[in-house]
């Protein structure tokens, strides 16, 4: 019989990063590919999907930034010579005013993917169902953001909220930041963590079981 406490769920935490991943990445390439301006000074392109509440909308910068020299410069081909308005802060536009501000998250997302990646592969963890979708989740948003901050120099956002008030513009991977944020705070709140039951070493001693006697036997 299958020991159901040595299961791991570290493949769903591997898919649910890669997912997350390549859902940001894929989003952010065919949102702003199509909505690439076709003026010449045009600045922001959008298409509403729920009228006066949720739109897709890029921003371009008016100018051409795009530098040829950069060595992953082909990667940000997005059907034309103008780069995309890029969030070089974190989550939710904070500490975007500072061009510095970049490398520091960068430096801090790729931290968190190596702590993440260490925290998972522990015995414990990997046999929490919950604590691995939050992670997988934590971890492929993590990734997304990672790789535009390598690519562009910032996050690209085209997720536009305004119903009621103005919402920051997000994207995929904030999603999946916010949703792992969100299971593991439930996790850490109503999932109480159960003591593994200890195995015993080879060493341990085991309690013989006394053998019956004859007139045990013979009642």
């Amino acid at each position: 019989m299958t020991n159901t406490t040595e299961r791991t769920y570290l493949l769903l935490f591997g898919i649910l990063a890669a997912l997350g991943l390549a859902a940001d990445q894929a989003s952010k390439y065919v949102v702003f590919t199509y909505h690439y301006p076709t003026a010449e000074h045009q600045a922001d392109v959008r298409t509403p999907i729920i009228s006066d509440v949720f739109d897709l909308r890029c921003l371009w910068e008016n100018e051409n930034p795009k530098n040829q020299e950069h060595p992953l410069a082909s990667l940000r081909w997005m059907g034309g010579d103008r780069m995309p308005h890029i969030n070089r802060g974190a989550l939710f536009g904070i500490g975007s005013d500072g061009g510095g501000m970049n490398t520091f998250f960068a430096i801090v997302s790729f931290g968190a993917g190596c702590f993440i990646i260490a925290w998972v592969v522990r015995s414990y963890v990997a046999r929490d169902l919950m604590l691995c979708i939050a992670l997988g989740l934590i971890l492929g948003g993590t990734l997304g953001n990672l790789y535009d901050r390598i690519v562009f120099g910032g996050v690209r956002d085209f997720l536009y909220w305004h119903l009621w008030f103005i919402w920051p513009d997000f994207n995929i991977a904030d999603v999946c930041l916010v949703c792992g944020a969100s299971t593991l705070m439930a996790h850490s709140l109503f999932i109480a963590e159960t003591p593994a039951e200890p195995v015993p070493t080879p060493n341990e001693p085991v309690a013989a079981v006394p053998a019956e006697t004859p007139s045990e036997v013979r009642g």
